[in-house]
């Protein structure tokens, strides 16, 4: 995909933080973009974008994440991913909710043409601390749907399968100024046993306002990837983050 395209991914994302700041107030969200040009010996080009927004009323919790990244190398493209997920929380009470979630993943060179799941389950907030600080644990089943670029060795080129989803995720707020995440999703194929993992870790400290820098490491890991790729992706950026 070209470079353009990134760019109007990017355009997209700012359009969407201008829409919710003039719109819905229930919506809150965060708008990470980092990019990185180097010249001289080495030609480089990183740009990763990401858009996170948040809906919440007395019964329904409504999250949306959209995510890019983009990166060149001496006129090479060596890395290209889109990812998207949605999901909705029908609480029960301030800790407990049922969940339904949906993601797509179209990521280069990983042996994919792209990736996709659905899954439904049970999430409770077992802990909590203030209003920033909490760690959600969250259980299901669904389905995934994986088209592969080349064929297997039977000739087919769709992976589907029944799935098991297990997924965490912890905040913690130092201060005011600094927080610290943790997430994890891991879904367990259960004809297959296909396992795809997906972690990230990551700190912002505020610089003004409503700006932050962002410094996060993220792993992801395919435990039977198609041949020829390797297993593990991991991802290392430092972004500015708008809050809205």
């Amino acid at each position: 995909m070209q470079f353009s395209k990134v760019t109007a991914c990017l355009l997209a994302v700012g359009s969407s933080v201008a829409l919710a700041q003039s719109g819905d107030r229930d919506w809150t969200g965060e708008a990470e973009l980092g990019v990185l040009v180097t010249s001289g010996n080495t030609e480089e080009t990183n740009i990763n974008g990401r858009l996170g927004m948040v809906h919440e009323v007395a019964r329904w919790r409504n999250l949306l994440e959209l995510r890019t990244l983009y990166s060149k190398a001496d006129g090479e493209t060596t890395a290209e991913r889109y990812a998207t997920s949605a999901e909705t929380n029908l609480k029960f009470n301030q800790r407990q909710y049922l969940f339904l979630r949906g993601a797509y993943d179209d990521q280069r060179f990983s042996g994919y043409d792209f990736q996709s799941s659905a899954t439904t389950g049970y999430g409770n907030r077992v802990w909590e601390l203030g209003e920033r600080s909490f760690l959600d644990l969250s259980v299901g089943g669904g389905y995934r749907f994986n088209k592969l670029k080349e064929p297997d060795e039977d000739g087919s080129r769709d992976e589907e399968e029944a799935i098991v989803r297990l997924a965490a995720q912890f905040d913690y707020a130092f201060s005011d100024n600094a927080l610290f995440r943790q997430k994890l999703g891991s879904e367990i194929g259960l004809d297959e046993n296909n396992v795809i993992t997906q972690s990230e870790t990551s700190l912002q400290a505020t610089v003004v306002n409503d700006l932050s820098m962002k410094v996060a490491f993220r792993v992801k890991d395919v435990s039977d990837a198609p041949a020829g790729n390797e297993n593990t992706d991991t991802e290392t950026s430092l972004s500015l983050l708008y809050g809205f």
